[in-house]
């Protein structure tokens, strides 16, 4: 069974429209399916949710007016609430970055500072052993 990062890559070769990062026209899991029917469902719906999911495919949902099918002819007009959307999941993502790499950044100072603490105790111990 394909994976779905495999498949993602497959659909990215084959189609412009996931290659670009084009919005994708509501119901263009049901094309897929159509134009291959091999193609296994779940795969399928892991591969399209990483795909609309990343951050490159949500900045470009941030400015869209249109949504593409699979042979990137413009088919609807993107949502207001779906840009919202694509805004709201951008900020979120970002704000959770910051958080991990404050937290890396004070783990890694209060593991320096034990550090030192460390040092500083061994050298009194070093001091003291001697006499």
């Amino acid at each position: 069974m394909q994976s779905a990062r495999s498949l993602l890559k497959d659909l990215q070769e084959q189609y412009v429209v996931f290659r670009e990062c084009r919005p994708l026209a509501i119901g263009v899991d049901k094309q897929l399916l159509a134009a291959r029917p091999e193609l296994d469902r779940k795969v399928l719906r892991l591969a399209l949710r990483s795909h609309t999911a990343s951050v490159r495919y949500l900045k470009t949902m941030e400015k869209a007016t249109q949504r593409f099918d699979l042979d990137g002819n413009a088919v609807a007009d993107v949502a207001d609430e779906h840009r919202t959307h694509a805004t709201e999941m951008l900020r979120e993502r970002f704000r959770k970055d910051a958080e991990q790499r404050r937290a890396k950044a004070e783990a890694a100072k209060a593991e320096e500072a034990a550090q030192r603490r460390a040092e500083k105790l061994n050298q009194l111990a070093a001091r003291f052993a001697k006499r």
